[in-house]
């Protein structure tokens, strides 16, 4: 049972760290692209924002095919060997969560975008300055998006096994550990995975609604 609770530790903390790398990942390139967006009111900022919303349904299956294909052997990308990897998880994951992130900034945003970036461009700051403003302004909501994009990137499977592999102690996160188990038959581990799987995602789920209703009422 000890060895039990070991193997569950390790693939959590795992699955936290690669999802944690996805995260970090798709916020250096979806804050800058959401606040762009924001500033700009034309038909081609508001067809990307329809386009990033549409990516949303993006089946994971397909995303993680197509990463395989450029990160295989004889892929563009696989000079670099980073298939069956945790880092090659952590880009895919990070792919698939900046729809969500770009689509909660931008839709959140546009509210303080009247109040906070046109005063603070009246008032002679530059877009740099006002885009700080803006982001200070919408801390929480800013928050809220970061958490809903690390839940989903926990919670995701096909990404994660077909450019993952599913090594056991290397790549194996709670989702395909779940998996592999079932269709081993191995139900106890499964459940626990399961459990630890469902109380993240509790977690996160309530820090965003306390979040989302303390912006709220800001």
């Amino acid at each position: 049972m000890e060895g039990l609770y070991q193997e569950v530790l390790a693939i959590t903390l795992r699955t936290l760290w690669i999802s944690g790398t996805a995260t970090i990942l798709a916020i250096s390139w979806s804050i800058p692209l959401s606040l762009i967006l924001i500033s700009s009111k034309n038909r081609i900022s508001i067809f990307i924002q329809d386009f990033f919303n549409a990516l949303i349904s993006l089946p994971t299956v397909v995303l993680g095919l197509a990463l395989y294909l450029i990160l295989s052997k004889s892929g563009p990308l696989g000079f670099l060997g980073l298939l069956y990897t945790p880092l090659a998880i952590s880009i895919g994951q990070s792919i698939l969560i900046t729809p969500i992130l770009v689509s909660m900034i931008t839709s959140s945003f546009q509210k303080l975008r009247d109040e906070v970036w046109e005063t603070a461009i009246t008032l002679g700051a530059s877009e740099f300055q006002a885009s700080i403003a803006l982001l200070r302004e919408g801390t929480l909501l800013l928050i809220r998006a970061i958490l809903a994009g690390f839940n989903r990137a926990v919670g995701e499977l096909g990404v994660a096994l077909i450019v993952g592999g599913n090594i056991k102690g290397f790549t194996r996160v709670l989702t395909t550990t779940i998996a592999l188990e079932l269709t081993k038959g191995n139900f106890e581990l499964a459940i626990y995975l399961g459990i630890v799987l469902l109380t993240l995602s509790t977690i996160v789920t309530v820090a965003i609604r306390s979040l989302g209703l303390r912006g709220a009422y800001r």
